[in-house]
Formats: structure tokens, sequence, C-alpha cells
């Protein structure tokens, strides 16, 4: 139907063949027939959008089933991921840690050592200092 501007308002005009198909019967007969046809083009156009939407939503359906998979490979995926990372992490703090204890470890004997030539050197200070006393 078109809809056409009158006086600032608007009215619908009918398509000229609803208005001859109305306008030839007066019986009735010929009326029931149109809308009879109506009826059955209304019918094919219900079953033909029904279709189309029934189609739609199977795409919505694929569409969201599509998705949902993506998102558990997703989460899979960074499960391991985050699992590798934590492992990973978790070695290279390890080796550091290890890595300082024998740095830790090796000052100490550095230490030990650094305080028994101190003590040595000390004690022939004293000695050459004072030739007199014998150890």
């Amino acid at each position: 139907m078109e809809e056409e501007a009158v006086n600032g308002g608007s009215r619908k005009r009918m398509k000229p063949s609803d208005e001859e198909g109305k306008g030839d019967s007066r019986d009735g007969i010929g009326l029931d027939t149109t809308e009879n046809e109506e009826t059955e083009t209304k019918l094919v156009a219900s079953d033909e959008m029904e279709l189309n939407i029934a189609q739609i939503l199977d795409k919505i359906e694929n569409f969201t089933q599509t998705v949902s998979n993506l998102l558990d490979i997703g989460k899979t995926m960074f499960k391991e991921l985050s699992n590798e990372f934590e492992e990973r992490l978790i070695m290279i703090h390890k080796e550091y840690v290890e890595k300082w204890q024998e740095e830790i470890k090796e000052l100490r004997l550095l230490d030990a050592s650094n305080e028994e030539t101190t003590s040595l050197l000390h004690n022939a200070r004293f000695l050459i200092q004072n030739p007199n006393i014998e150890p």
C-alpha cells in the first residue's frame, strides 16, 4: 500500500488491483475469491517468512555454538599457558635462588679465608714488631 500526503495529513491509497477486485464483485463471489487468494499469498509469504526466520535462528544457534566452542578452547589454551607460565616462573625463581645461595656460600668461604689470612697477618705483624717474644 502507498501513502499519499493530503493537506498536511496522510491517507492510504489502495493498490489498483485491490480496488478492481472489490469493485467488480457485488454478489460476494468475486470478493471471496480475492480474499482467498490474499490469504493464500499471506500464508505462502508467512511460510516463506517462517523459513527465513528459521534459517536466521539456525545461523544464530550455529554462531552461538561456534562462540561457545571458541571460548572453551580459549579457556583451555589459557589454562595450559597459565600452567606453563607458572612452572617456568617457578623454575626461573628456583635457578636464581640456587645461584644466589651458591654466591652466599662462596662469600662465606671467602670471608672465612680472609679472616684466617687477617689473623695470620696480625700475628706476623705482632712478631715483626716484637722480635724478642718467641712463639
